[in-house]
């Protein structure tokens, strides 16, 4: 190791507790990245939450509420309400689930698979714009390290 990490480390440690700790920079990190896409998002039309929807759904097309609730970062009772609003727009349709009829799965219309199909590919060319700042590996490394986190924390709560 070249000590450069160290280094960075001692200086920040200079600057306080909340510039440096891990959840505030998390957030800040997540707020600064999303503000730009966000903003585009709206100009769409299209809320953030019903963005978050969009994009699981694209990625997972038939999902039941309650897991889309999870991939989408929304509370359940919010998201049937969100889902309800998608459906009057024409871009989802829920249906009961084959085995469970109890259980709703959420599809996107024609129309929603169209929007869901431009928006990832705008969030796509954002998400690279975001990344072509981090020097050598750091997007990988960041990606993945965020990824174990979640996985380790998600499996911690479980």
């Amino acid at each position: 190791m070249d000590g450069q990490p160290e280094a960075r480390l001692r200086e920040t440690a200079q600057d306080g507790f909340v510039p440096n700790y891990l959840l505030y920079l998390l957030a800040a990190a997540s707020e600064a990245a999303s503000a730009q896409f966000h903003a585009h998002v709206r100009a769409q039309g299209v809320r953030v939450p019903e963005w978050r929807v969009l994009a699981c759904l694209a990625d997972r097309d038939g999902e039941m509420v309650t897991r889309l609730a999870g991939y989408a970062l929304i509370e359940q009772s919010r998201l049937t309400k969100i889902i309800a609003q998608m459906d009057a727009k024409g871009w989802v349709t829920r249906r009961g689930d084959a085995r469970d009829r109890r259980r709703v799965r959420v599809y996107l219309s024609a129309e929603g698979r169209a929007l869901a199909e431009r928006l990832v590919a705008d969030a796509r060319t954002h998400e690279a714009a975001l990344l072509a700042k981090l020097e050598g590996g750091d997007a990988a490394r960041i990606k993945q390290a965020l990824a174990t986190l979640i996985s380790e924390l998600g499996a911690a709560q479980e």
